[in-house]
């Protein structure tokens, strides 16, 4: 019998026949079909997938004419600071537009979390001002909604995470309201410096949705406000993982509970809070094929985009997106993952 490389959920090689791929291509879109109560796949678009993921060729791409765009989190950090190159973030923008071929480019500075950037973000607009004097593609500014580093002892409210174990339910509800309270004025704030001052052309809330329910709100509330002070301001919002956890479990957005949302009803909110790019997010699981994995992604996506009025970037890399969760991907997954989420998935970009 035949038998296929491919990947597990980790990187790790393996070799699979047919019937395996297929039976963890059928159960991986199962998967997400009953968790987000959503069509599954039709017949030809799972043997278009099974095409994609036993193709002969190491690294795959698009057919001409389903080329996507890309946008990125933690931009100006994947060179110099995940690949250990010596250079700076100007130089690192300038390395995505010339060498590398980016749609789009992310400013950001190496402690992801907008609270963190509050003491110099009129630095960061002055170098966001004179990377877009050196650059053309457009730059969006990035980082991360955080909402945990508002917690004793980095922040002045008390941890939810320590006052839910001692079942003071009622307490860890208001400490990550009051939380909210403060994160949305520091997003605003700093968002606000680097669209107005600096001259940014989008601004890009990642991960979020890391602290659960509480953080997504607080980046809602955020682009809501920022919205309606810049009608015409982009604004990325990427989410942390395929459900929302419910850490407060009763926060609602325009009459929306947002704990327990997927990919295809997270983006209806983010809509409504006046996001133009959704970034979704489906989890890899490292214990599963690849083939499993990237059935789950492109069942998602394809719900997700559907419902979606806005363009919808797949996160694809480490650990999402159907790729393996492994420090440096191989090619021959993220090339195959890209593929189907673009010509399966119908995604916007990634």
């Amino acid at each position: 019998m035949d038998k296929f490389f491919t990947r597990m959920g980790d990187g790790s090689a393996v070799w699979m026949s047919e019937e395996d791929i297929r039976w963890d291509l059928e159960e991986g879109m199962k998967d997400a079909a009953d968790r987000g109560k959503i069509p599954e796949l039709t017949d030809d678009e799972m043997q278009q997938l099974f095409e994609i993921v036993t193709h002969p060729l190491k690294n795959v791409s698009c057919a001409r004419g389903n080329e996507a765009v890309v946008t990125f989190d933690a931009g100006t950090l994947k060179l110099p600071v995940r690949a250990g190159l010596p250079m700076d973030r100007m130089t690192t923008i300038l390395t995505h537009e010339r060498a590398l071929c980016s749609d789009t480019m992310e400013l950001c500075t190496t402690d992801y979390s907008y609270k963190s950037i509050k003491n110099f973000v009129h630095e960061e607009a002055m170098s966001m001002e004179l990377a877009q004097l050196n650059s053309i593609i457009p730059l969006f500014y990035g980082a991360m909604p955080n909402l945990g580093q508002y917690t004793k002892p980095d922040g002045p409210i008390d941890n939810w995470s320590e006052l839910l174990p001692m079942a003071k339910i009622a307490e860890a509800r208001a400490a990550q309201e009051e939380a909210i309270e403060h994160a949305v004025r520091d997003m605003v704030f700093i968002a606000s410096a680097l669209y107005e001052e600096g001259g940014a052309d989008g601004i890009n809330f990642d991960t979020v949705g890391a602290s659960g329910d509480g953080d997504v709100l607080a980046t809602l509330k955020a682009a809501q406000i920022l919205k309606g002070k810049y009608p015409e301001i982009p604004i990325e919002i990427g989410m942390s993982g395929e459900f929302v956890l419910g850490m407060h479990g009763q926060l609602a957005f325009d009459g929306t509970r947002l704990a327990g949302l997927y990919p295809h009803q997270q983006v209806k909110v983010c809509e409504k809070a006046g996001a133009t790019i959704f970034g979704c997010v489906i989890n890899t699981n490292s214990s599963m094929s690849f083939a499993w994995n990237l059935a789950r992604t492109v069942t998602f996506t394809k719900a997700c985009v559907e419902a979606a009025s806005i363009p919808v970037h797949v996160n694809a890399g480490m650990g999402v997106g159907g790729v393996p969760l492994t420090n440096t991907s191989p090619t021959d997954a993220t090339s195959r993952a890209s593929k189907a989420i673009i010509e399966i998935g119908k995604a916007d970009g990634l």
